[in-house]
């Protein structure tokens, strides 16, 4: 009896909410009868995920009329929305209901076949075009690309594994799932699995529900149990998912902060982050098409790699991508060294001429048949430079991408310093190659490619130039290879005076 009470009594409040809250309707909005049925528990169970949905473009539109919109105008990718979905608003029902066949992690649940993680796959209904864009990004690989290459499990062992100390010496132990969980994979992804069932008291009675390896995860490349790639709410998080949210650099600021991918530091303390920060207030976040000078006076990370622009004219700029690197002809992530873009997003296919699974060689040279050519690069970068000449002129321009591209080619050529100087400590055999990470002279020099240079060229390529300087850019470049040699003479001393 308490239930049902319970149940009418939820109904009510959501009709009062769809009232209250969803312009252009008079009444409730077209709400299929199985997302009622969510919302009729959700509003008591999670209250939070009904309200913040509540205030989302997919509760005040149906696809139906997201199609009618002009093309240029529209979120939706999809030529056709089926029938099923048309009608009423995307709710929950809609999102954790939807190919429950292709789903390991569909369960009964009140009546209804339903799953916990919502998937690019599922997403594609509506944004087709979207789903497929980010197949071909490196993001949507970003726990095969970890995971399955053994180098960068020897560095994430050297970083997450825990350290006993006996007899002057210190032994490493292999990481556990939630140690590699909570650092690493939380970016990059886990693998999401159904290892078993588990049942949990609820204000509704006992209910059972799977229970997921890696669980929870938002990441960008995580596996999903339909056999699809990545976490749209990775950028445009739950239950809102905002396009306003993910045009905003905060959105990549929970990934890309550094040291090894300073993105948003050298962002913010850039010209264009001093102008975000001071005038996004001013700002349209949520215009499609986005006018440059109109609804934004400067680049946000979604500016530059992923938003559809036009000119105040309405002529398009630059379109829409969800393949993040398609206006980037450089990678300048250094693994070990910055690097023309990979072809394939699975980048643990690779192999360098030492037979590492590296885009260059140790001494820098590209791996020239696993990423991408001159013309795709030129191409690349006049798309991005497209971008720039919509606020800057071509002399501008042109100068930024010089100094940006001199920049990679210097920090490449310290890093290749400090790279001849542990070469010499493995030759020498005073420190050991079998694991590239895990002493202490090996170390620094991981730290002069995947912090100083990444600091150096990331400074350079946004224009924040005090990363590039002192913040863990040149200075500590330069001092990083002063202190490699110290070290390396020192253990060739101390070795000498053993003999």
């Amino acid at each position: 009896m308490c239930n049902v009470v319970f149940k009418c009594f939820s109904v009510a409040v959501f009709s009062f909410l769809a009232c209250c809250f969803v312009p252009g309707y008079a009444q409730e909005p077209p709400v299929s009868p199985a997302t009622q049925d969510c919302i009729s528990c959700h509003l008591t169970a999670t209250p939070a995920m009904v309200l913040d949905w509540k205030k989302s473009r997919h509760a005040n539109t149906t696809p139906a009329e997201a199609l009618k919109k002009p093309e240029i105008e529209r979120r939706v990718s999809v030529d056709k929305v089926p029938d099923k979905l048309a009608s009423h608003v995307v709710g929950c029902a809609e999102c954790h209901a939807i190919n429950p066949d292709e789903h390991k992690d569909s369960f009964d649940h009140n009546d209804r076949k339903v799953h916990l993680t919502v998937t690019p796959r599922d997403c594609s209904a509506c944004h087709p075009l979207e789903a497929e864009q980010y197949k071909k990004n490196i993001m949507s690989h970003a726990y095969g690309n970890l995971a399955n290459n053994e180098l960068y499990q020897s560095l994430m062992t050297s970083i997450n594994g825990v350290q006993s100390f006996a007899d002057m010496k210190t032994k490493v132990a292999p990481p556990d799932e939630k140690t590699t969980a909570d650092s690493c994979l939380s970016c990059h992804g886990t693998a999401l699995e159904v290892i078993g069932t588990q049942k949990r008291d609820s204000d509704f009675g006992e209910m059972e529900f799977p229970v997921l390896s890696g669980w929870p995860n938002q990441g960008v490349g995580r596996l999903n149990p339909d056999g699809s790639k990545g976490s749209c709410s990775s950028c445009h998080g739950r239950h809102l998912f905002s396009m306003k949210m993910a045009r905003k650099p905060y959105a990549c600021a929970q990934c890309h902060k550094g040291p090894d991918v300073p993105a948003y530091q050298t962002y913010s303390v850039s010209k264009h982050g001093n102008l975000f920060f001071g005038l996004y207030g001013e700002w349209s976040f949520e215009a499609v098409p986005w006018t440059v000078g109109k609804d934004f006076s400067a680049p946000t990370c979604a500016v530059c790699h992923v938003s559809l622009l036009v000119n105040n004219e309405g002529d398009v700029i630059a379109k829409r991508t969800h393949q993040m690197n398609d206006r980037l002809p450089w990678r300048i992530f250094g693994l070990i060294y910055a690097h023309p873009h990979p072809r394939s997003p699975d980048t643990t296919i690779m192999r360098n001429p030492e037979g590492l699974p590296l885009p260059t060689s140790l001494n820098g040279e590209p791996v020239k048949e696993y990423l991408i050519g001159p013309e795709e690069m030129e191409e690349r970068r006049k798309t991005m430079q497209k971008v720039c000449l919509s606020c800057h002129t071509t002399d501008w321009v042109n100068g930024h991408w010089a100094r940006f591209e001199h920049t990679i080619k210097t920090s490449d050529d310290m890093t290749l310093t400090a790279t001849r100087i542990i070469e010499k400590a493995w030759k020498e055999q005073v420190a050991d190659k079998s694991n590239l990470f895990d002493e202490a002279l090996e170390k620094r020099w991981v730290e002069q490619w995947l912090f100083y240079a990444n600091s150096t060229r990331f400074a350079s390529a946004m224009m924040g130039a005090d990363y590039g300087v002192f913040a863990n850019g040149r200075w500590s470049l330069s001092k990083n290879i002063q202190d490699m040699l110290d070290s390396l003479k020192l253990l060739l001393e101390t070795r000498k005076g053993r003999q």
